[in-house]
């Protein structure tokens, strides 16, 4: 793959990881400034820890770490599928929690894309 196929794949996941960062933290500042329901559980936690707080942290990280962080992104996005399987049965519907953690991909085959081309 060129050198510029590799850049802008890199602009890509860089520019998709903003838009799913941006949009996860309206998300909670919008749930913590206007909620009034119950706050989660222990149980619940571990699932705000793979999701979204794990995604958005690695997303971070692939910034500056892209195999690293994308990986991270990837292991916390199939953590929080099982974890919700084991929990309630079912997998989360929807292609929602993909399409937030997608950038994760794109970063970790930039990442080994870069690391080929250097070698």
């Amino acid at each position: 793959m060129s050198t510029h196929s590799v850049i802008v794949l890199r602009w890509v996941a860089r520019v998709w990881s903003l838009l799913s960062v941006i949009t996860v933290l309206a998300f909670a500042i919008g749930e913590s400034v206007g909620s009034s329901g119950p706050r989660p559980t222990p149980q619940e936690w571990v699932g705000l820890a793979l999701f979204p707080i794990g995604v958005v942290v690695s997303l971070v990280v692939a910034w500056y770490r892209e195999a690293w962080g994308g990986a991270l992104a990837l292991g916390c996005l199939i953590g929080f599928y099982l974890w919700n399987f084991f929990r309630s049965g079912h997998l989360p519907r929807g292609p929602y929690f993909i399409l937030f953690a997608a950038p994760g991909l794109i970063f970790l085959i930039v990442g080994s894309l870069s690391r080929r081309s250097a070698d």
